[in-house]
């Protein structure tokens, strides 16, 4: 059964849901989602584990800081050893999708000594990802939305028409299909329109000045991104990687050269 708690982590409030005993098994999600994507993960690993799917800082209905630098992925990653903490594990097994999937191996490269596994679902590793928005030019290309997500306009654009252009991102083919119902289309909108979350999942973004280089930023530079702060990129975790080939925003060359 799942069950909705909050904790008092690392100078915010997190919201999350937890399901089952044993050891932990934590779910962080993307944007622009929240607990929700992982309820059948919930149901499922409850079997063997203690699951948990926190909202993430700045999301639905946890925390959202207004200062833009603490959404850099430092305090990401302490918010999640510090709930994995407050929920009484010294190591976990921690699977991220999306941001979620950012955050997860800068945690494994942070405090590897906290995780038994590491499970990444199209989500970029922090020095492959750089390196492909320098050298690859489709996914540069494929980027260019992280460069709207970055925009003054970004929460206005969003959110017109009632939350359309999210809702055909991350639900339109599911609906038109029959794998995502009119339930999953209510309770997205729901956690979209909860006071200042639109901004706090963008303000990932904004406070990681990672995208595709363009004119107007002829001095990006590798190190501003979620690389930031790493004194090395190498995971010594056991870690699987689970990738969508059809991700029209993160490319297959994120895998080249993961296993060096």
């Amino acid at each position: 059964m799942l069950r909705h708690e909050y904790a008092d982590v690392n100078g915010i409030r997190l919201h999350y849901v937890t399901a089952g005993e044993g050891k932990l098994i934590m779910f962080a999600h993307g944007f622009p989602e929240f607990w929700y994507e992982w309820k059948n993960q919930l149901a499922e690993f409850e079997r063997d584990y203690q699951a948990v799917a926190p909202d993430m800082r700045g999301y639905n209905l946890s925390s959202k800081p207004t200062d833009v630098d603490q959404y850099q992925v430092n305090y990401l990653v302490e918010d999640l050893r510090a709930l994995a903490e407050h929920l009484g594990h010294k190591k976990f097994t921690l699977v991220g999708h999306d941001w979620g999937g950012a955050v997860a191996w800068a945690f494994a490269i942070y405090h590897p000594d906290c995780l038994e596994k590491l499970i990444i679902i199209n989500g970029p590793h922090p020095g492959v990802f750089e390196r492909e928005l320098r050298e690859n030019p489709a996914q540069q290309r494929a980027s260019q939305y992280m460069l709207v997500f970055r925009s003054p306009k970004a929460e206005q654009i969003l959110s017109a028409d009632n939350y359309a252009a999210l809702v055909d991102a991350v639900l339109g083919e599911g609906l038109k299909q029959g794998y995502f119902t009119e339930e999953d289309r209510k309770a997205h909108i729901e956690a979209w329109s909860q006071p200042g979350a639109l901004t706090g999942g963008l303000n990932y973004y904004r406070a990681a000045r990672v995208g595709p280089p363009t004119s107007e930023a002829a001095h990006w530079r590798a190190g501003d991104s979620t690389a930031s702060g790493l004194s090395s990129l190498t995971v010594k975790v056991p870690t699987l990687v689970i990738w969508g080939e059809k991700d029209e925003a993160l490319l297959t060359g994120n895998l080249e050269g993961l296993d060096r």
